[in-house]
């Protein structure tokens, strides 16, 4: 009998000290953290092949050569941009260990856990500090939506093109790269319905594979824009509450 008694208080506090880590869990911060990383694994991932993807569509219809090393052509723009992917997906790989750190930190369920404590001067400091990089990094990321449609709306126009040759019938029309900067005015790289590089191009699975994956890393710049608006929000209650701590005892969750 009296094992049983033992055994089921045994039980019983076991079940309290998960209900407790449970609580302790900033849940906010962690569906932040997530889809910022789901945002930028989509975004890096499927950005880097679609650049990829437009150096195999440029050499092999619209015969683009590399230029010499030391040149600043579009080849070695889509190189810098690769090298930016690789540095985004590493920064905000340890941005949101950090944020979950802070969101740990920040939340009452912990404070309970290791006793309560003084919310010093340099701490709101440096909640304050993480609520203004969050915020940089939001208005960051809405200029790279931005920027990345662009390559959406040009592949879009060249996929509707190839979409609609048998409508326009009879049409001649030309997709010069003089007309999105990407060549030198000098230089005459154009592809027209009708020729067979056009008919090659449109039934390539490059064209079509590429376009989704820019669309695909639009979404994922998407993804982290609302991931950084949602973390500023948390950010900023749980900084409203280590402000009010004095007044109380706060469990933010967040």
């Amino acid at each position: 009998m009296e094992e049983n008694m033992e055994e089921g208080q045994t039980q019983k506090g076991c079940f309290e000290c998960c209900i407790k880590c449970l609580g302790g869990i900033p849940y906010a911060s962690l569906i932040a953290t997530i889809l910022l990383y789901a945002g930028v694994a989509l975004f890096c991932g499927c950005g880097h092949e679609a650049l990829s993807g437009t150096v195999t569509i440029l050499q092999n219809y619209f015969e683009v050569v590399r230029g010499p090393v030391d040149s600043l052509d579009v080849f070695t723009m889509i190189d810098i941009f690769k090298y930016v992917i690789y540095g985004v997906a590493a920064a905000f790989f340890v941005y949101g260990i950090l944020l979950m750190v802070e969101g740990f930190f920040t939340t009452g369920a912990i404070r309970d856990l290791y006793g309560d404590f003084k919310i010093t001067a340099c701490g709101r400091c440096v909640s304050a500090w993480f609520i203004l990089l969050t915020y940089i990094f939001m208005l960051a990321w809405l200029g790279v939506t931005a920027f990345t449609s662009l390559p959406v709306f040009m592949y879009f126009n060249i996929w509707t093109i190839c979409q609609n040759t048998t409508v326009i019938e009879g049409a001649n029309l030309c997709l010069d790269l003089r007309q999105f900067g990407i060549v030198t005015i000098g230089e005459e790289k154009k592809v027209c319905t009708g020729s067979e590089k056009f008919f090659k191009m449109c039934e390539s699975n490059e064209l079509d594979l590429t376009f989704h994956l820019f669309i695909c890393a639009l979404a994922g710049a998407g993804a982290a824009v609302i991931a950084m608006v949602a973390g500023v929000s948390v950010l900023i209650r749980n900084f409203v509450a280590l402000k009010s701590h004095s007044l109380g005892k706060y469990c933010t969750r967040f």
